[in-house]
């Protein structure tokens, strides 16, 4: 099974941005996405550094993949979507219009953003030219197991959520500049303090959700730990890890090995709680429950 790191949901400061890729050319991953997959604000940052990270990493073997961004509504952003593919490398759809800006005949992969539910969609998106699915991370094993079976027959690579806060929604409105009393278009970018995303509380105190800009998140981060081997018999290919600001490199390491069968998924959930002590892992959707729940077992395969 592969490990794909997807693209860094938040805004992080250029120099640790790059520090990222850097570190990802020497950990033990197959794949990266990377590009800006929010806020298409926060790009001209590290834009310029684009082109260095995606060199970095095909040096050391990695499959590059260039992220579309999740809600594409400027013209700008229609302009630069359909500049992706003139970057040499895959381009990863999060957002269906954008296959419309890329040219005919492309073929390109589908994140988790994308609501791939039935065969019905899979097989339309194969059609177009989809050669890997990231399945959104509500799937239960159940389904992922029926998409992955119908995704085989077609010549489609399946992923699944294997750590990270999950996305859950975009939104035309800033949540982190309302916060601030700001508006959207003076936003001073204050989601640049929150390098994980900000934790919501209800009004009775208890954790809820996490907010990203324009973007909700989990406030539990999805990690497949004690699911590895049914996903593996269910047909996945790749299990997709969402970069965090702290460890994210040896929490790679972990998931490797946990792959490799030199971890088991007790020492795996340990390993990455100890890189953050905060951390509340959740895998309800895999088990068909509610999403927050933690199972701390293994599902039996199907």
């Amino acid at each position: 099974m592969e490990l794909t790191v997807g693209p860094n949901q938040f805004f992080w400061k250029p120099d640790p941005w790059s520090d990222l890729y850097d570190e990802l050319a020497q950990a033990p991953v197959d794949r990266v996405v990377l590009g800006e997959l929010v806020c298409s604000k926060r790009l001209p940052f590290y834009q310029d550094r684009i082109p260095a990270a995606i060199e970095t990493l095909l040096g050391a073997g990695k499959q590059v993949v260039l992220t579309s961004l999740a809600l594409i509504t400027l013209k700008r952003e229609r302009k630069m979507t359909a500049e992706l593919a003139e970057m040499g490398v895959e381009v990863e759809i999060n957002d269906l219009t954008a296959l419309a800006l890329l040219p005919e005949g492309t073929a390109f992969s589908v994140g988790p953003l994308v609501n791939v539910y039935n065969e019905g969609t899979l097989d339309w998106l194969a059609s177009k030219g989809a050669t890997r699915i990231c399945l959104p991370p509500e799937l239960p094993l159940a389904s992922v197991a029926t998409l992955a079976g119908r995704a085989r027959d077609l010549g489609v690579m399946i992923e699944v959520w294997g750590h990270g806060r999950l996305p859950l929604a975009i939104s035309g409105r800033c949540y982190h500049a309302r916060l601030h009393g700001r508006t959207k278009d003076n936003c001073q970018f204050a989601c640049e303090d929150d390098p994980d995303g900000l934790q919501v509380s209800t009004m009775e105190d208890q954790p809820f959700l996490a907010i990203n800009g324009v973007q909700t998140l989990s406030e539990t981060y999805a990690n497949a730990a004690y699911q590895i081997e049914a996903l593996d018999q269910a047909g996945v290919s790749a299990l997709r890890l969402s970069p965090q600001s702290a460890g994210f490199a040896r929490l790679c390491q972990l998931f490797r090995q946990r792959i490799d069968g030199e971890l088991d998924a007790d020492a795996l959930a340990t390993g990455v709680r100890d890189l953050d002590k905060d951390v509340r892992l959740s895998d309800g959707f895999l088990s068909a429950r509610p999403g927050v729940n933690w199972s701390g077992k293994a599902l039996a395969p199907l």
